[in-house]
């Protein structure tokens, strides 16, 4: 199962996530969130982060341009679509760059959730919301014939149950790994640990 820790922006969560080694490290390259950071930020992040790590370019409601951008310059590896982004929207993009593309979908009901199997995207993830921080019933993602990202609230505590509701091929976690949201290095080593132990007891 691959882990994925989003929400970095400090030289700090670099060094923290190339201790770790999750799979994939998580930047929020659209304005107006909490954790959002510029592009030159991203530059200087991207030049510290262990290149076994996959960058991840979060973006809200981006214009691909900008996404093509930033995967064209090799300031992110992954590009993942968090708002209302179309399926126009994501065959352009990755057309253009042959990289992959993770698509975010709200999972209120099964509905919403069946509506996007189809997508050309490499990945669906699965979340409450735009980084609410709040889990929701993973229930209706049981059955789902494709590889996806579980986000939404998890933590150590959580994840045991949240991974043998719905088995997904990755877990993604930010507010989980944050004290006084500032990312924090043991919480980070919790999550991993814990995931090692729920392979094992799957297996």
């Amino acid at each position: 199962m691959k882990t994925k820790f989003c929400g970095l922006r400090r030289l700090e969560d670099v060094a923290y996530v190339n201790e770790v080694k999750p799979d994939f490290a998580g930047f929020i390259l659209s304005k107006g969130f909490r954790r959002s950071i510029s592009r030159e930020e991203m530059i200087q992040l991207k030049a510290k982060l262990n290149p076994e790590i996959q960058a991840v370019g979060v973006f809200v409601n981006p214009d691909p341009g900008e996404v093509i951008g930033y995967l064209e310059e090799g300031l992110i590896d992954v590009a993942q679509l968090h708002g209302e982004e179309s399926e126009e929207d994501i065959v352009y993009i990755k057309a253009v760059t042959g990289k992959p593309v993770i698509k975010a979908v709200r999972a209120e009901n099964r509905f919403l959730v069946e509506a996007w199997l189809d997508t050309a995207a490499d990945f669906l993830l699965f979340d409450s919301g735009t980084g609410s921080g709040e889990t929701f019933d993973w229930g209706i993602l049981q059955d789902i014939d494709r590889d996806f990202f579980l986000a939404g609230g998890l933590n150590a505590e959580n994840l045991e149950q949240a991974v043998t509701s719905c088995r997904p091929y990755g877990v993604d976690v930010s507010s989980g790994i944050e004290t006084d949201g500032v990312k924090d290095l043991e919480k980070m080593y919790g999550v991993v640990q814990t995931i090692k132990r729920i392979e094992r007891n799957l297996t």
